[in-house]
């Protein structure tokens, strides 16, 4: 019995070029596995992502370890050392030590992962509309853009900072992620203008799709690699503007702490009471540095041109 010719053409095309089994599509990795195992090829950003993992369990698991909390006073422990009852030592007023500063860890790594968030997403939006619309869109956001890049950001947050003295340290969120997605705007402007003379651009175009969501649907998804990387970098990025500003008194206020805070109580004391300022510091430097390694390590997987 003779095989139709439209199956023998299927079967012929399903064959892989040596004459092997046929071709399984289910095979063929998709990009985000890709990234996936590039990344985790990478030792010192695996180091980094498992490190940085173990101090959020610290920061918000350390504090049901300890009978002390954050606010509680030793009266017959001032300035004394670590020891079973006080792992980290004491303050000058009795405070444990240990407990203020996953307090202050906690406080710090928050702060962190929602400036970066609001930044980076401010940026995706901002460029991505001003690349996309161009015309009166393009120069009113880029104006915006160039003003900011030009005002003094510590200068004006150290300014406004009082005024909300008191009030949710949300809105020291706030202040800190207006200043930080200006470059990261005219990066995906740039690449939003490359990108909407695409034929799949041009074709949703003529679909009908309105402009926001051939934006949210196809521009945005395909510098979603640029996105990660940025909100990755603005973690360290906003928890060392957080500490130096609350280093000066213009981050978070008393009775809550941050790293920040805790550095600049224990730097008059770091030589003669170094757990005052040694912990929190050496903390500060574990996260900056693992934030780093896993913002590598995701330029690298993400970036087709790297070695694998």
């Amino acid at each position: 019995m003779s095989v139709p010719t439209e199956q023998v053409i299927g079967r012929l095309a399903d064959q892989r070029p040596g004459g092997g089994p046929p071709l399984d599509e289910t095979r063929v990795p998709s990009r985000w596995g890709v990234v996936l195992r590039r990344f985790l090829g990478r030792r010192l950003a695996l180091a980094g992502l498992v490190v940085l993992a173990g101090l959020f369990v610290l920061a918000f698991v350390g504090p049901y370890l300890t009978p002390w909390t954050y606010t509680d006073k030793d009266y017959a422990a001032f300035l004394s050392g670590p020891s079973a009852d006080h792992w980290f030592g004491t303050t000058q007023t009795g405070g444990d030590v240990y407990a203020l500063t996953v307090r202050g860890m906690q406080k710090s790594l928050i702060i962190g992962l929602l400036v970066a968030l609001f930044s980076t997403g401010l940026a995706a939006i901002v460029g991505s509309f001003a690349g996309y619309f161009g015309g009166w869109v393009d120069r009113t956001l880029m104006w915006m853009v160039e003003l900011l890049l030009v005002l003094p950001a510590f200068l004006l947050v150290a300014i406004l900072s009082p005024l909300f003295r008191g009030r949710t340290w949300l809105l020291f969120v706030v202040l800190l992620a207006a200043f930080l997605w200006m470059v990261t705007a005219r990066i995906v402007r740039g690449m939003t203008i490359s990108l909407r003379e695409r034929e799949y651009v041009l074709a949703a175009r003529y679909m009908g799709l309105s402009g926001p969501r051939i934006i949210f649907r196809h521009i945005l998804p395909n510098i979603s690699s640029l996105l990660i990387i940025d909100a990755t970098l603005n973690v360290s990025a906003a928890i060392i503007a957080e500490t130096g500003l609350s280093y000066f008194g213009f981050g978070v206020q008393p009775p809550d702490v941050s790293l920040g805070t805790l550095i600049a109580d224990g730097t008059t004391s770091a030589v003669t009471f170094p757990w005052l300022f040694g912990f929190a510091a050496g903390l500060l430097v574990l996260i900056v540095l693992s934030v780093n390694l896993v913002g590598d390590g995701l330029r690298d997987a993400l970036d087709p041109t790297s070695g694998a």
